[in-house]
């Protein structure tokens, strides 16, 4: 297990809700043995074990914020909650956001928690990706490849 991991959060039936799933995909081919990728639905228990012990932890999973759909975010939810105007995507009760708190509360969180998060459109039960989600993959994972850059 490195220091690093990065999680890609999303439900591929679900249009934009993949575009964690996808960022993942394509570092898959960027990233060297010593970053851990780990795929998921946001299942907290998974995530918080993932991240437990890392010195740096990125997200990456589709937010609603009002933003342009494929808007990539950057959030440092190390020192503070996420704000309250973002809201990330997930097919279960309990998404990204209430995990970290939750890992917060139980002491749980690495040393350095990054959500990078890319503004969903459409998250139908088998719907398609809207393009402009799709088109976001790359620049999102560039954004990745910069913060495990700077850690």
């Amino acid at each position: 297990m490195g220091d690093r991991v990065v999680l890609g959060i999303g439900n591929p039936d679900r249009g934009d809700d993949a575009i964690g799933l996808l960022v993942l995909d394509e570092l898959r081919t960027r990233c060297g043995p010593d970053i851990d990728l780990s795929s998921g639905d946001g299942d907290p228990g998974w995530m918080i074990d993932a991240w437990e012990g890392r010195r740096v932890s990125v997200v990456v999973d589709a937010v609603h914020t009002g933003a342009a759909p494929g808007s990539v975010t950057v959030i440092d939810a190390s020192a503070a909650p996420l704000p309250a105007t973002t809201r990330l995507s997930s097919s279960h009760a309990m998404g990204v956001a209430s995990s970290v708190e939750l890992a917060r509360a139980l002491g749980r969180l690495p040393d350095r928690l990054v959500v990078v998060g890319v503004e969903g459109r459409s998250f139908a039960f088998g719907s398609e990706m809207s393009p402009e989600v799709a088109a976001a993959v790359k620049p999102a994972t560039v954004t990745v490849l910069e913060v495990l850059a700077d850690a």
